[in-house]
């Protein structure tokens, strides 16, 4: 994490490409798991927590203030099992979890993690043009 208000957007965005990894994580051992009986999934939700900190603040006026504002240290995002789908199971042995869903969402995931890092990417290549190198 670097300090500085130049790198906000950037450590913005690397929390949110390291949620990223650690919902394909949580993504794949609910795959691994999917014929286990009584288990069920996990999910990681980093997108509430990331609207919540950046709309803490009231007297934000623009995404440059939202962005500079938010503590980066309530930005952890951690894999809990999913409350939506914990009371109903697909299967007699109580596992909960849909593998072709876990597919898709697993999949929806990756692209978003090449997102982040892309956008991490062009914020460099930003900073190193604006400096002129």
């Amino acid at each position: 994490m670097i300090q500085s208000s130049a790198f906000d957007y950037i450590n913005v965005l690397d929390k949110a490409a390291d949620a990223s990894w650690l919902r394909e994580s949580v993504l794949a051992n609910n795959i691994a798991n999917a014929t286990t009986p009584e288990f069920k999934r996990y999910d990681v939700d980093f997108q509430s927590l990331l609207e919540r900190e950046m709309m803490d603040s009231k007297f934000n006026r623009n995404l440059d203030e939202k962005v500079h504002n938010v503590n980066l240290g309530r930005l952890t995002a951690t894999s809990q099992i999913d409350m939506a789908a914990e009371s109903f199971s697909y299967r007699l042995d109580d596992n909960n979890v849909d593998i072709h869903t876990e597919n898709v969402e697993l999949a929806s995931e990756q692209i978003r993690y090449q997102a982040l890092t892309d956008s991490i990417s062009q914020e460099f290549t930003r900073m190193r043009t604006a400096i002129g190198n």
